[in-house]
């Protein structure tokens, strides 16, 4: 009986497959998938269908990615009230998308579909009605999940973990709790974190060499000795070696292997 973590599969199906595979992922045990299944790489649609088709075993947390999707979802909901449209017709869908997409370009601070994943799924040929149905699943997504990791608590979410925004700075940046979990990059280690405990993350890509989290496409891995905190970056950035990026992974973070001795962190982790 096991516990794991994946993070940030962003439409790398394949990838996600062969991890399944690779832990043989067993009924007694547990798959925690820390969010942003869609967006940048190939294969969205088919993500998507596993999402909406996972065993009971297997926790699906809420991401910004899939956040921006249901988002963009409901601001087609809106305005198809208005129009007289059929949501299992293709074409009206793609009527829809485009009277969105002219709606959003009169505004400069509305940002719609800014993948073009729903672009791509409408001209896969899915329609309205389906995209509805994906929207709503993720929408009844949580955004963290609390666990015990050596009788310590253990905490997964999308970016960063906080119990409250309690400076002005935090304040002006996250507008809610909410917002942390799925937005934080730095702030999820150095103002975020619980005491005597873990965070498991993604979020920031380690394969990117301007981000605090950098660590050369393997899982990162930091303690705080002060606080006795403990904090993991698992989001290795798959979907870019579909930009050529070699050291690209998709992770899959053992939590019964976690341990707050000096381990380097790809030891306790699974890669692809």
């Amino acid at each position: 009986m096991g516990s794991y973590v994946i993070s940030d599969i962003h439409g790398c199906y394949d990838e996600l497959i062969r991890m399944l595979e690779k832990i043989n992922l067993g009924d007694s045990d547990t798959l925690i998938c820390a969010g942003d299944y869609i967006d940048k790489g190939p294969k969205n649609a088919e993500v998507l269908e596993w999402i909406m088709n996972v065993p009971p075993n297997v926790i699906l947390l809420r991401g910004n990615h899939d956040e921006d999707f249901a988002q963009n979802i409901e601001a087609m909901r809106i305005i198809s009230y208005k129009m007289d449209l059929d949501r299992d017709s293709l074409q009206d869908t793609k009527t829809l998308y485009q009277s969105m997409k002219k709606l959003a370009k009169k505004d400069a601070s509305v940002k719609f579909d800014r993948c073009e994943t729903v672009y791509e799924l409408i001209e896969s040929g899915y329609t309205f009605s389906q995209l509805c149905a994906w929207a709503d699943r993720i929408k009844n997504m949580p955004y963290l999940y609390e666990t015990k990791v050596s009788g310590r608590t253990c905490i997964i979410v999308h970016a960063g973990y906080i119990r409250r925004l309690d400076t002005p700075e935090l304040k002006a940046m996250y507008s809610s709790r909410e917002e942390f979990y799925m937005n934080a990059r730095g702030d999820g280690f150095t103002n975020g974190g619980i005491m005597h405990g873990m965070v498991v993350a993604g979020h920031t890509p380690t394969i990117k060499e301007e981000e605090f989290a950098y660590n050369d496409g393997w899982v990162f891995r930091r303690y705080d000795e002060e606080r006795d905190f403990l904090f993991y970056d698992i989001d290795c950035g798959c979907w870019m070696r579909y930009a050529e990026k070699k050291n690209a992974r998709l992770a899959c973070l053992g939590l019964e292997a976690v341990s707050y001795t000096h381990l380097r962190a790809h030891e306790t982790t699974l890669h692809l």
